[in-house]
């Protein structure tokens, strides 16, 4: 099995689970590999001309579990890399095709959508993205799709939609708020009326691991299938942390492009490839905030 953005927030518990599978594990890097002697790692760059090639030749993988993209909170969103990303990853199809790979797992994004107040199905939901990041998933997917039918290379395309855990960014949306209250600080949030589908990076990571390991072909919706408010999980954090008292709600504005609900249809997941979410909310958020605690202990 071969890992791109394998040290990123859904590489890690990806590979530990394809490791814990049984499976070899090859990973990618941009720097300096972990200390991890259960994997073999590859210090490249794919945005480099003839990265993917140099990839693919070395690990002679037969399965390819594809998450390296950009994904800096917040400018991920607008960022010109998404167009270089494109080409990266229809590279690396290209290449690991070409070099005797049967099957591809490539994360996607709830963003390839047209969010409304329905649920989100792979089939009956139009996509239609409203940013450039989700534009450029869309693309991908699409081309990726052809490329991989003229090369006979089996390709699952997984719909991420609001993730969240342990060593997430800290300008994301549980991180921000835990760290906050930890700190003994106020926090200002949204009136947090707006619904979200949440689930632990572990159950992501699962969930992409058990795509890969199946032979479900097309679009899977990665998620739990449940809306939650927003302001419910802040509460639920809150909770954890201590100082409920110490959030503002209301106090920042949503833009007027923000969806009410983003909410994903999960049958496909559950029946298809076999895998149900194993974390509860409030569980996964609970040992979010401790993560976080131990390590602004060790500050």
């Amino acid at each position: 099995m071969l890992v791109t953005g394998a040290s990123g927030f859904i590489g890690r518990p990806a590979v530990k689970a394809l490791l814990a599978r049984g499976h070899e594990v090859h990973a990618t890097c941009r720097r300096a590999a972990p200390g991890d002697d259960d994997v073999t790692w590859h210090v490249t760059d794919l945005l480099r001309s003839g990265g993917a090639k140099a990839l693919v030749r070395d690990a002679r993988a037969t399965h390819l579990l594809h998450l390296a993209w950009c994904t800096a909170p917040g400018s991920f969103w607008t960022a010109s890399e998404n167009i270089d990303w494109i080409t990266a990853t229809l590279e690396l199809l290209r290449a690991f095709g070409a070099a005797g790979g049967s099957r591809a797992v490539v994360a996607g994004s709830c963003a390839e959508y047209r969010w409304g107040n329905e649920t989100l199905h792979e089939e009956r939901t139009p996509q239609r993205p409203a940013t450039l990041y989700g534009a450029s998933k869309l693309a991908t997917r699409v081309a990726a799709g052809a490329l991989c039918a003229q090369q006979g290379l089996q390709l699952a395309w997984g719909r991420i939609f609001h993730l969240y855990g342990p060593g997430e960014d800290p300008g994301r949306l549980v991180a921000a708020v835990a760290r906050g209250l930890l700190r003994g600080e106020r926090v200002a949030t949204s009136a947090g009326l707006q619904v979200r589908d949440f689930l632990h990076v572990d159950d992501v990571a699962g969930a992409l691991v058990a795509l890969l390991d199946s032979d479900v072909a097309g679009t899977v919706n990665v998620a739990s299938g449940d809306g939650v408010a927003v302001r419910d999980v802040v509460e639920q954090i809150a909770l954890a942390a201590g100082g409920l008292d110490r959030v503002d709600f209301g106090a920042r504005e949503l833009p007027v492009s923000e969806p009410e609900r983003i909410v994903a249809d999960v049958a496909r997941l559950r029946r298809e490839v076999g895998y149900s979410p194993a974390i509860p909310l409030r569980e996964g958020i609970a040992g979010t905030v401790e993560w976080w605690r131990e390590r602004l202990a060790e500050v």
